[in-house]
């Protein structure tokens, strides 16, 4: 991507190198039910589902200090490109919101080590990427971007940025108000159709990282030989089925909660020929 000359966002909040701070967790937790829920994240589970389960069947909550890495939260290459990326991610969501009669809110990009305290939780870097409608942020740990490449083969600076934009869909998703509508919906449903709403609103997310990346190119032509490539890489990477097949073999449809990878790649190339938000909806099918 050709990022280096372009604006960086002022929405970067780095917590790197972050140490002694207190908080709150659940109750101590067992090494065998550790492990099950380590694996029922790994193959797909909602993580913050699976702690509140945990917690469920402990006793009340613990305070415990965290020490964090030492380190300096000095912008380095990967913080400065996502910086990079974010800011183009607001130019794209500003101009569709306007040009859609309403206002966009720029989102936070919080940058960690290991473990943060967000709206939505205590959050250790396992669960990956995630972003919080509590408190409108999108959380990462860059160690991620290390596994996606070594791990899954997803290596390249446009699959780095294909999972910060779509973090930020989901923020866009609830500006929209349709993460309010589908948890409202879950609520009465039972868990597999709940999973299903999951996928519908994971696979818009990819749409709209497409959208963002469409705009990108066309208007800004940010985006270089190979860079497509490596965003449908990642996006094939980080499918249920493939997730499911790499951890065990095989893979249950019915726990799927992002959708498969020939679905991510599906919508996210949609959003990336169309540049439409509303040729993202997958909930369409639903109506």
């Amino acid at each position: 991507m050709r990022m280096e000359n372009q604006p960086r966002s002022s929405n970067v909040e780095d917590r790197r190198g972050r140490g002694g701070r207190a908080v709150r967790m659940g109750a101590p937790i067992g090494c065998g039910t550790l492990i099950l829920a380590v694996a029922a994240i790994l193959l797909g589970a909602d993580p913050a589902a699976v702690l509140a389960l945990l917690a469920q069947e402990g006793a009340s909550p613990r305070v415990v200090e965290t020490q964090a890495p030492a380190g300096d939260g000095q912008p380095d290459a990967m913080s400065d490109f996502l910086s990079a990326v974010l800011a183009d991610t607001e130019r794209t969501w500003h101009q569709i919101f306007a040009d859609n009669g309403s206002r966009y809110v720029e989102p936070k990009l919080v940058l960690f080590t290991d473990q943060v305290a967000s709206a939505c939780g205590y959050q250790s870097s396992a669960v990956g990427p995630f972003y919080c409608p509590g408190d409108s942020k999108v959380y990462v740990d860059l160690s991620f971007y290390e596994t996606l490449s070594r791990r899954f083969g997803a290596a390249g600076d446009f699959a780095q940025a294909y999972v910060l934009a779509h973090e930020v869909g989901h923020h866009v998703q609830n500006l929209l108000g349709t993460s309010a509508q589908v948890s409202q919906a879950q609520r009465r449903m039972q868990q597999e159709q709940a999973n299903k709403l999951s996928v519908l609103l994971e696979l818009q997310a990819d749409c709209y990282a497409g959208v963002w990346g469409h705009h990108a190119h066309t208007q800004r032509q940010l985006l270089e030989d190979g860079d497509v490539e490596e965003g449908l890489r990642a996006a094939a990477a980080i499918g249920d089925d493939a997730l499911q097949k790499k951890t065990r073999g095989f893979v249950v449809p019915e726990s799927f909660t992002h959708g498969t990878s020939e679905q991510r790649v599906s919508w996210f190339v949609r959003g990336l020929k169309s540049g439409k938000l509303e040729d993202c909806d997958t909930f369409s099918g639903l109506r």
